[in-house]
């Protein structure tokens, strides 16, 4: 029996680690979010790789910008009316849930025709490829999948603290299985 508690609880440490383990890309790098400076966001997001997983983290001056998670029409238009989410903190991370693309715009007007938006392309965490969902399956089309299915916001962080905030999370995941199991991990 306490064999299978310690294997159960490897078990679990692991699902943890793999969970808590998604980088971190802040958008626009040092310039951050902001329709200032020229920044292509649509080349940023080009030259990186996103996995499930990963959370974008927007920091930005909230006086003046936001974050709208829009759909694909509502990208191409830079429409931020209907948002699927929206974002005001000045540093908001949103993590990453599932492949496809996901797309957002600053909802102050002027800004996303002045460029502030970025269409980031998620693959699976695994290496196999992964197949897009047909228009039947989402209901409506590829470009426009049902809200569930769309990233749901996550805490704000920064690069550093990320990693900080990924050991502290396995730390206390740890604390708790060791707890629901009655032993301890000492670190």
């Amino acid at each position: 029996m306490a064999c299978t508690k310690k294997t159960l609880a490897f078990l679990l440490m692991l699902a943890f680690v793999g969970v808590s383990l998604g980088a971190v890309h802040k958008v626009g790098d040092s310039t951050g979010w902001t329709s200032l400076g020229n920044i292509d966001y649509l080349k940023w997001a080009s030259t990186k790789n996103f996995h499930v997983g990963d959370s974008l983290l927007f920091q930005y001056n909230p006086q003046f910008h936001n974050v709208m998670q829009v759909t694909h029409d509502d990208f191409q238009s830079c429409n931020g009316t209907s948002a699927i989410a929206s974002y005001t903190s000045g540093s908001d991370s949103v993590t990453l849930k599932r492949p496809g693309h996901f797309y957002f715009l600053c909802g102050v007007p002027g800004h996303c025709q002045a460029g502030q938006k970025v269409d980031v392309l998620v693959k699976s965490s695994s290496t196999a490829p992964v197949a897009s969902p047909s228009p039947s399956t989402l209901g409506s089309s590829p470009a426009n999948p049902p809200s569930e299915m769309l990233g749901a916001p996550g805490p704000a962080q920064s690069g550093t603290l990320s990693l900080i905030s990924s050991k502290n999370s396995l730390a206390w995941s740890l604390v708790a299985v060791g707890g629901v199991f009655g032993f301890a991990f000492y670190f």
